[in-house]
């Protein structure tokens, strides 16, 4: 997997906070086999400056964090536009937090996007990257607020016969709490 995320601009205080907080999980990360790329509308020069004093930083328990991967210099903005990170009546100039989500067959699998004044949540991006994984492993659904080792939802019955059957079965792994709401529990 892969996880695009844009950023506004360089030098600026929630992309700051956001990227030694990515920075200090890209371990996490690279676990699920997932690599990281950021992006914004900066130059590579300001780049390589901001990059080199948020690895002087220290704040939230995280010091001198290492950025290891890599960021896009988006100067003529042609990658921003072709992923829809400008949005029209908040900036022509900065990208928003946008969060792309991408799988080994470079489809897009998730896209999420942040206003430039709201921080993201890191956590939750690593959670959706496990959810897609488990998804795509077994087949199934995860439920709301879901985590690795949490029960997991079967696919809904197609037919009559096959929703009847579901609610008289007695597995030990599987649970239904109605004909459409059916779970697989984790081991």
């Amino acid at each position: 997997m892969g996880a695009l995320f844009s950023h506004p601009s360089d030098f600026t205080p929630v992309c700051t906070t956001e990227f030694m907080t990515v920075a200090s999980m890209e371990e996490e990360f690279r676990a699920l086999n997932t690599e990281l790329l950021g992006l914004s509308v900066d130059s590579l020069y300001s780049h390589i400056a901001w990059i080199r004093r948020i690895e002087e930083l220290s704040w939230n328990g995280m010091e001198h964090v290492q950025v290891n991967f890599p960021v896009i210099a988006d100067l003529n903005m042609k990658v921003a536009h072709k992923y829809g990170m400008l949005q029209p009546n908040v900036s022509s100039t900065q990208a928003v937090r946008a969060v792309f989500i991408i799988d080994p067959q470079s489809v897009i699998r998730a896209i999420v996007y942040y206003p430039l004044n709201l921080g993201r949540n890191f956590d939750e991006i690593k959670r959706t990257i496990q959810a897609l994984q488990k998804a795509d492993e077994d087949h199934c659904s995860t439920p709301a607020n879901w985590r690795p080792g949490g029960d997991v939802l079967i696919p809904s019955p197609v037919t009559c016969d096959e929703a009847k059957e579901r609610m008289a079965r007695e597995a030990e792994d599987e649970y239904a709490l109605d004909w459409f709401l059916n779970f697989k529990r984790e081991k």
